[in-house]
């Protein structure tokens, strides 16, 4: 191709390029048209705020309970509410909480830095819960001081309790029933064995000067235990 044809092709480029006009030039195309009014100014979005002021803490340390986490916690901001969650039987702490902030903000600081902190090798999780999910019971009782039950106690209450005749009759015939399985599994195994005879109580009546009174008695054997209370309908 020579010279000429060269600008030739040119001018025909040129040509066909001043017929569609670039969107960059000030003269808009008829296809576009301009609002009216004049352009518009689109508004600056701002990020929204959380209002979310309850964060939830998950695997927390052993020993790191209500005292220590306020003591802690107290160098972002002021606290409102503490909660650790707590077996009800025992009163055994399962490791979560909760804890309010007074201002969202300083909670959200909270929910930045505390999260996957290693504190005494458990890596905390925490998590801000939005206020429509916070559940309207879970601030119920939070300051309330956990003492747990003494089932010790209360088992020692019902073995020792006083009984009536006929609940002591139920009580050995329990036993002797017990006892009567016991030897028919080890018969059974084929195990040459002689299981110890089973201390049976007896009533006997003692006369005494001013009303006669049915007292509980056990017979010869191994391993004696004292007699059960039992109580006696008065006459």
């Amino acid at each position: 191709m020579g010279a000429k044809a060269r600008k030739a092709s040119k001018k025909a480029i040129k040509k066909a390029s001043s017929q569609f006009p670039n969107s960059d030039s000030k003269t808009a195309s008829a296809d576009f048209l301009p609002l009216e009014g004049g352009p518009r100014e689109i508004p600056e979005t701002k990020p929204l705020q959380s209002n979310a002021t309850v964060l939830y803490v998950g695997r927390i340390p052993h020993g790191f309970y209500e005292k220590e986490m306020e003591a802690y916690f107290q160098q972002f901001g002021a606290i409102k509410r503490l909660r650790i969650a707590r077996n009800k039987k025992t009163g055994k702490s399962k490791h979560f909480g909760f804890i309010e902030f007074e201002n969202p903000q300083v909670a959200e600081v909270v929910a930045d830095c505390m999260h996957n902190y290693l504190l005494f090798e458990h890596l905390l999780q925490v998590h801000l819960i939005p206020p429509e999910h916070v559940h309207p019971k879970l601030w119920r009782g939070f300051n309330y001081k956990f003492k747990p039950v003494d089932y010790v106690q209360i088992e020692r209450k019902r073995h020792n309790k006083v009984r009536t005749l006929e609940e002591h009759k139920k009580l050995v015939e329990k036993i002797i029933k017990r006892d009567t399985k016991r030897r028919k599994r080890i018969e059974a195994a084929g195990i040459d064995y002689e299981c110890p005879e089973i201390i049976k109580s007896k009533v006997v009546l003692l006369k005494l000067p001013s009303k006669p009174v049915l007292v509980p008695q056990h017979e010869v054997g191994s391993g004696q235990s004292a007699p059960k209370k039992i109580k006696f309908d008065e006459d």
